[in-house]
């Protein structure tokens, strides 16, 4: 069954890579200069982050192509802890938003990095909206794990806003992350189990074409449009 999502395509940034920046780095092999750790030292290793910025399957659609991502978990985050299932939050009054929570090896991708591709790939200046989907469970947000994690989204985001790349003012919430809930099962790879579907090719097959023509050096081995 077709749940609704963003029925259109947000206005994004339009952001290219920059010197520095996430687009500017070489596609790292298996996370180099490695030994040392064993597998449980690695798994250790691994950080999170959990990031809304309207549906969650577009956001996964995106992140899980990404070098030094090991797995990206759609869910909700940010309300009321007593709803937990995509039909409650959809009904708009639940506080929560549509998350996607991200494992990570900070070796090969930095947290900063997730960032940057957050910000390039969805609109942070509408309010509680992405493209045709408005209510609060849409809103851009930023759920800090970390102090550190806090203090690099509000840096990024004072860049961003310096450089004037949108027309409005960025309203991304910076907020603690408290509690995530998984979303259903059918929720997840949604695109790769989905992608004739009318919405995931109108909506989510153009961010994966931007990524390839960006950031085709930062895809997995194998990723559609990876170079090797």
């Amino acid at each position: 069954m077709f749940w609704p999502g963003c029925a259109a395509a947000p206005r994004e940034s339009g952001l290219e890579p920059e010197p520095g920046g996430a687009g500017a780095h070489r596609k790292p092999t298996r996370r180099e200069a490695r030994g040392g750790p064993g597998a449980r030292g690695e798994r250790e290793a691994m950080e999170r982050a959990t990031l809304a910025g309207g549906c969650f399957w577009c956001l996964e659609a995106v992140f899980e192509q990404l070098e030094g991502v090991s797995s990206v978990l759609p869910g909700f985050a940010g309300g009321d802890p007593a709803v937990r299932t995509y039909r409650e939050v959809c009904e708009g009054t639940s506080g929560h938003a549509e998350v996607v929570r991200i494992t990570f090896d900070p070796a090969v991708i930095s947290y900063r990095e997730l960032l940057e591709f957050f910000f390039a790939f969805h609109d942070p200046t509408t309010p509680d909206r992405q493209g045709a989907d408005v209510g609060t469970q849409y809103r851009s947000a930023i759920f800090w794990e970390s102090p550190e994690q806090r203090d690099t989204a509000e840096a990024i985001i004072a860049e961003l806003g310096r450089q004037g790349i949108w027309d409005g003012p960025i309203v991304t919430q910076l907020a603690p992350l408290e509690a995530i809930f998984e979303a259903e099962d059918y929720h997840h790879g949604y695109y790769r189990r989905n992608s004739s579907q009318p919405y995931c090719r109108a909506v989510i097959a153009p961010k994966l074409a931007k990524l390839r023509q960006h950031w085709a050096t930062r895809l997995k081995t194998g990723a559609a449009g990876a170079r090797s």
